[in-house]
């Protein structure tokens, strides 16, 4: 069956020094904390890294089977830890179903161990089976690695039970199996309470992935380009790149506003900057980038912006905004986008403008879908649905729904508006008359 990614049939040399690193920890059976800024391209790596068939041979293999059992948080409806396990039983009993050199007897039994789970819905019982269901492909010979994508979204859940529970796992298939952890924070910023420093300098190595290289988000630009049907002018080409910085949810973004122009016949080489930067979907990804940092991460990187950073400030305190290339080091630190560095610029001025009551264009989708569906939940799926439609391919963060509810809910505040909006857990929102 042909491989539905695209990223599958990228060059094995895309991200290549990402791809080393990580087969190179793999190949050592070590667990790997895979970071990153948010939206900047890990699952776009990830997906080549999965599905790629050349990927072991090149950069893990010495002569053993090695299986990739990817989890995706995204698919967890309830951010809760036996849903968290279900989900991972399941993605181990899909894998093993297809692997060719399993015995149909041993693939029985796996899945006969998950349906047993379902039946009883026993935590216990859960935990038991994957760890039979683990031993059992282990036992072939086989070096299994579970890629938990998205792993933020359990943080809120983590508990040391869990943390203990995954180490029983590896420990089970006498270290056979190892976990690879994606997040835009590592595992010790996101609980410190559960993954301290100390047991985590054991559990994993980290790993950060920084914005793509001008060769690999070109190799990507030209994916998307293709994708969306485009034929682009190199010297659009070549500013639309720039601005990336490279980051690939910018790239992606900055295609569909150029679509939308092209569609609109407004075209011009001046106005495809000006539009891009003024974008509300644009302003939203910066803001997402900027609210999952630190104060002082805050601090340093508005101080680098005006330039009234010295090279003695580097790292104090603010270490992740380096070794996720927020601020690249060229001689001189500079902001790694001029899109990010636009909306660092207007950071202040938007700060002290901030009384505008005007719903925004998709503040207003949202809130016109609300009030039609007026005391109905409102799931989140269906939001996404409705307020982004051209984000199909790109999915839309926890993050941005929460971000946008929020706004629309202070200016329904601000104005003395008669609806409120009442947050159903897990499963989304509801527009209410007080």
């Amino acid at each position: 069956m042909e491989n539905p990614f695209i990223e599958a049939k990228y060059p094995i040399d895309f991200r290549e020094d990402d791809a080393k690193k990580l087969g190179e920890q793999l190949r050592h059976r070590h667990s790997v904390d895979l970071v990153g800024m948010k939206r900047v391209g890990i699952s776009n790596f990830l997906r080549f890294f999965l599905y790629n068939n050349k990927i072991v041979s090149t950069y893990i293999n010495h002569g053993e089977k090695h299986v990739f059992i990817p989890v995706d948080l995204n698919d967890l409806i309830e951010k809760e830890i036996f849903p968290f396990w279900i989900l991972t039983f399941k993605r181990i009993v899909d894998k093993a179903e297809n692997l060719s050199f399993l015995e149909l007897k041993v693939k029985k039994f796996i899945a006969r161990l998950f349906l047993d789970s379902i039946q009883t819905k026993d935590p216990f019982l859960t935990l038991d089976g994957i760890r039979r269901s683990l031993i059992e492909i282990s036992k072939v010979g086989v070096f299994p690695t579970i890629f938990f994508i998205r792993f933020d979204r359990l943080k809120d859940a983590v508990t040391p039970e869990f943390f203990n529970n995954l180490q029983g796992l590896r420990d089970a298939t006498a270290q056979k199996l190892s976990y690879v952890f994606t997040s835009y924070r590592s595992l010790n910023d996101l609980v410190p309470s559960v993954f301290t420093k100390g047991s985590t300098t054991i559990f994993t190595q980290t790993t950060y992935i920084k914005p793509a290289s001008y060769k690999d988000i070109s190799m990507i630009f030209n994916t998307f380009k293709r994708r969306y049907q485009l034929t682009i002018e190199k010297e659009t080409e070549n500013e639309i790149l720039s601005l990336s910085g490279g980051h690939v949810q910018y790239l992606q973004l900055s295609l569909i506003i150029l679509k939308e122009l092209l569609q609109a016949n407004n075209v011009t080489h001046n106005n495809i900057k000006e539009a891009i930067l003024q974008d509300e979907r644009i302003n939203l990804q910066s803001e997402e980038l900027w609210e999952s940092l630190s104060e002082e991460e805050k601090s340093v990187l508005l101080e680098t912006q005006s330039e009234k950073a010295s090279k003695k400030d580097h790292k104090t305190g603010a270490n992740y905004l380096w070794d996720t290339g927020f601020i690249e080091v060229n001689g001189k630190n500079k902001i790694f986008s001029p899109i990010f560095e636009s909306f660092l610029k207007s950071k202040n001025k938007s700060l002290t403008n901030s009384g505008n009551l005007d719903f925004s264009k998709k503040e207003n989708m949202l809130f016109g879908y609300l009030r039609g569906n007026l005391g109905q939940i409102c799931d989140r799926e269906k939001i996404v649905e409705i307020v982004w439609p051209e984000y199909e391919e790109l999915g839309v963060s926890d993050w941005a729904i929460d971000r946008l509810v929020a706004r629309v809910r202070t200016k329904l505040k601000s104005r003395e508006n008669p609806y409120e909006i009442v947050t159903v857990k897990t499963r989304g929102y509801k527009l209410l008359e007080k």
